[in-house]
C-alpha cells in the first residue's frame, strides 16, 4: 500500500530534519522524503499544520497479559498505544505467571503479531518468578528477542545474584532495565515522605528508597559493562548520579515519566488512590530537577510506566490502592503541553526522547527516524488541538489517572505501523 503524507512538518532525529516535507510510504517503508512529491498513492493525508514524527517507542509498559487481563490485554493496550502515537512498546515481565522463559517470550511475541495493532517487545525477568532467588534463563530469553531483562515492580535485592544477572545480560548482548527501590526501606509507605504525607496521615516513601539502588546499580553496571537503563527516575539525586555516570562514560541511560515531570506532591489535594504510583510523586524541587535534566539531555527517555488497574483497585485511600497509573493515551499530549509549549524541550528533543533514543537503546536501527529506507512507523501529531483529558474516551481498560480533566494541547491524528494506518482520529 502507498500512503502519501503531504505538507507535514517532519521532525526526524535521524537526519536532523526539521522542516515541512512530503513523505511517501510504500510497502511498509519510507520511500521518499522531499518537497512536492506527486506520486499517486492509495491514501493521501494532508498534514498541514501538523508534525510528522517517528512512531513513538515506549520502553516501559505493563500489559497485564497473561494472567491479569481484567486490567489490560495485548489488544486493548495496543489500541491505547496506537491512539497515543506509540508504535512499539516494551512489555514488562511482571505478569501472572512471570515472563521468565524463552518459551513465554516466543509465545507473547507470536500472540502480539495477531492480537495487537502495534509492535510488542516482551521483556524477560531477571530471576525466576521474580522471587530474587535464582536467575531466569537470560540467554534463552535473549535468543527469543526480549532485548532486555527487568525485575520491574521491584529490585533484585541480592546484589551478588543481580551482578551475575547483569553479566549474563552483557554476554547475551541485551540491556538491564532497572526499577530502583530498596524494599527494606519502604516500610509501608504509599506516597512521598513530607508535609503533605503528614497532613493526610499516610506513610511516606523517602527519596533514599530510590537513590541507594540507583547508586548500587550504576556501580554494578560499571563493573559488569552491561547497558543499564534506569526506569522512572523521580529524584534530583538520581539525576545527579546519571549525570556523573555519563561523565565517566558508563553505558547508563535514564527515563522520566510524564507524571513525574508534570505533577508533584503540591498537586495532591486529598487522599485519592489515583495519585498513588511507584515511585511516588515527589517534591517540586525533584520535579524541576527532572525537567532540567530532560532539557540538558542528561535524561534520555520519556516513557509512561503504563500500569492499568480495575476501578475498585484505585477508588479508595492511597493506603489501600494499587500502585500505578495509565499513560499510553496521554504521554504525547502531556510532553508537548508541559515541556515543548513552554520551551523547555524542542520538538526535536521530544522526538528524540520518545522515539529515537529508545530505538537506540533497543538496537532498533530501522526505527526512530523519518528517513528514507526506514520502517514506516510514524505518528502524525496535531499541536493545535486543545482539550481536557477525558478518561471516558480511553480505549485502555484502565481509567486510573490523576489527569482526568487536565488541560492539554496536542493530539495524535494518525498512527502508522509498518506502512498501515492503525489509528485515525477521524474514525474513532
Amino acid at each position: 500500500m502507498k500512503i502519501l503524507i503531504k505538507n507535514g512538518h517532519v521532525v526526524d532525529p535521524g537526519d536532523k530534519l526539521d522542516a515541512v516535507r512530503d513523505v511517501l510510504i510504500n510497502d511498509g517503508y519510507i520511500a521518499r522524503v522531499g518537497e512536492d512529491i506527486t506520486d499517486t498513492a492509495d491514501k493521501v493525508i494532508d498534514a498541514e499544520g501538523m508534525y510528522v514524527l517517528p512512531g513513538l517507542i515506549d520502553l516501559h509498559v505493563h500489559l497485564r497479559d497473561p494472567g491479569l487481563t481484567y486490567k489490560e490485554t495485548l489488544a486493548t493496550g495496543g489500541a491505547a498505544a496506537a491512539r497515543g502515537g506509540i508504535t512499539t512498546i516494551c512489555a514488562m515481565p511482571n505478569t501472572q505467571p512471570v515472563t521468565d522463559t524463552k518459551e513465554m517470550i516466543e509465545d507473547l511475541h507470536k500472540r502480539a503479531k495477531t492480537e495487537c495493532p502495534i509492535h510488542v517487545i516482551q521483556l524477560g525477568a531477571v530471576t525466576k518468578g521474580q522471587r530474587g532467588e535464582e536467575l531466569a534463563d537470560i540467554e534463552g530469553m535473549a535468543a527469543a528477542g526480549c532485548h532486555a531483562i527487568s525485575e520491574d515492580g521491584k529490585s533484585v535485592m541480592n546484589a551478588a545474584l543481580y551482578r551475575r544477572g547483569m553479566s549474563k545480560a552483557k554476554e547475551s548482548g541485551i540491556s538491564v532495565f532497572a526499577h530502583c527501590e530498596d524494599i527494606s526501606m519502604v516500610e509501608g509507605g504509599v506516597m512521598n515522605a513530607g508535609k503533605k504525607q503528614e497532613e493526610l496521615g499516610l506513610r511516606g516513601i523517602t527519596n533514599a528508597v530510590e537513590d541507594v539502588i540507583v547508586a548500587r546499580d550504576i556501580l554494578l553496571a560499571k563493573e559488569t559493562g552491561v547497558k543499564l537503563h534506569l526506569c522512572h527516575c523521580s529524584t534530583r539525586d538520581s539525576v545527579e548520579m546519571v549525570r556523573l555516570a555519563k561523565k565517566e562514560g558508563l553505558p547508563v541511560t535514564g527515563e522520566v515519566c510524564p507524571h513525574h515531570f508534570t505533577l508533584c506532591t503540591d498537586d495532591i489535594k486529598e487522599d485519592d488512590g489515583n495519585f498513588k504510583m511507584n515511585p511516588p510523586l515527589r517534591s517540586r524541587e525533584d520535579k524541576d530537577a527532572l525537567r532540567a535534566a530532560l532539557a540538558e539531555d542528561v535524561m534520555d527517555v520519556i516513557s509512561t510506566d503504563h500500569a492499568p488497574h480495575a476501578a475498585k483497585e484505585k477508588e479508595c485511600s492511597m493506603a489501600k490502592a494499587a500502585f500505578g497509573i495509565v499513560g499510553l493515551e496521554t504521554s504525547a499530549a502531556l510532553t508537548y503541553t508541559e515541556l515543548v509549549e513552554p520551551g523547555i524541550l524542542t520538538m526535536m528533543q521530544m522526538a528524540e526522547k520518545m522515539s529515537y533514543n529508545p530505538a537506540k537503546i533497543l538496537g532498533l536501527d530501522q526505527k526512530g527516524s523519518v528517513s528514507e529506507g526506514k520502517i514506516a512507523d510514524l505518528a502524525i501529531f496535531d499541536p493545535t488541538k486543545a482539550y481536557r483529558i477525558d478518561v471516558n474516551t480511553f480505549v485502555s481498560k484502565g481509567k486510573n489517572t490523576p489527569f482526568a480533566g487536565y488541560p492539554v494541547k496536542g493530539e495524535t491524528v494518525y498512527t502508522i505501523v509498518d506502512g498501515r494506518i492503525v489509528y485515525d482520529r477521524n474514525q474513532r
